[in-house]
């Protein structure tokens, strides 16, 4: 387990109900592609009255590799985050920068990065980089159908983070996690008793095999266990011969049920490209302060001495 810190209470002026998008992608090597792709998803998440828009862990890019995202990783003042600052600017939209390759001073290494940008002040609050790094044996299926074992170690090429941040928000306070932090649990505690979260998010690209198997029940699990909505944008589908993403991006309620999902989660037997790119729901912090008085986890929590 790591350290985490830090507590927000709601912003004085908070909207009760806000509706937001989350974005499903399949995003490859080029990043001014993925980006076109980020403005056509502002563009209908302001068309459909939104106030926020979620973007999925690799938005910006992912190689053929993980080590290739060493060439194109960037500080947070860069052009990627300056071209998300201007969107959310012309948009109106507050975005949610589900992750991407940020440069670090260890070598051969970067960061896994979410950023949350604010239409009026830009990038706010800290950075979140990804605590929890992807290290695994897993079953993957190539272009010809054919399956195989691979090993996956995003420590490899990734730096850990070593800090949880949340945001306050004017649609609430929200936490942020990204992909492989859902299995933990101890990060979405701590989020919410100590940052006093409303909204979690988990932007991914899971893996097919484990989404098919894991990936809705823990999402479930997390919006129960901590009574806040759970907003999981997610990649879907072939980004190139060597890496396929699961897809079925949601919104789960603090009381556990799907309020939006994407339908057209990667199939083996097809192509996988998304049919559609934007959900859209609406967060009611009226239902996470009913789920909170209906069954009071935070009066009921106690203490051991093991």
């Amino acid at each position: 387990r790591r350290p985490y810190a830090m507590t927000h209470e709601r912003l004085p002026h908070v909207q009760r109900q806000s509706t937001i998008a989350i974005a499903q992608m399949t995003s490859t090597h080029a990043q001014d592609d993925n980006m076109r792709a980020v403005r056509e998803r502002c563009v209908a998440a302001r068309a459909a009255g939104c106030s926020a828009l979620f973007l999925p862990e690799g938005f910006s890019f992912i190689g053929l590799a993980g080590q290739d995202g060493l060439a194109v990783a960037q500080p947070l003042d860069g052009a990627l985050i300056r071209e998300l600052e201007a969107l959310a600017k012309e948009f109106s939209l507050f975005i949610s920068c589900g992750g991407f390759p940020e440069e670090s001073s260890s070598a051969g290494r970067r960061f896994n990065t979410h950023v949350m940008i604010s239409p009026d002040s830009g990038r706010v609050g800290e950075p979140y980089r990804k605590t929890h790094l992807f290290d695994i044996d897993i079953d993957v299926v190539d272009d010809d159908r054919t399956r195989r074992t691979t090993s996956i170690r995003e420590s490899d090429y990734t730096v850990a983070g070593d800090a949880l941040v949340s945001h306050a928000t004017p649609m609430g306070n929200v936490g942020v996690s990204i992909c492989y932090d859902l299995r933990f649990p101890y990060v979405y505690e701590r989020l919410r008793f100590e940052h006093n979260a409303d909204i979690i998010i988990v932007p991914s690209a899971f893996t097919t095999s484990t989404g098919k198997a894991h990936w809705e029940t823990l999402l479930r699990a997390r919006a129960i266990e901590t009574q806040c909505y759970v907003v999981a944008a997610a990649q879907v589908g072939r980004h190139n011969e060597r890496r396929v993403s699961y897809g079925h991006g949601m919104v789960v309620d603090p009381w556990g049920t799907v309020i939006a999902e994407f339908t057209d989660a990667y199939d083996d037997d097809d192509e996988g490209h998304p049919r559609e790119a934007l959900r859209v729901c609406t967060i009611d912090l009226d239902v996470v302060d009913e789920a909170r008085t209906k069954i009071p986890l935070a009066a009921h929590r106690r203490p051991f001495s093991i």
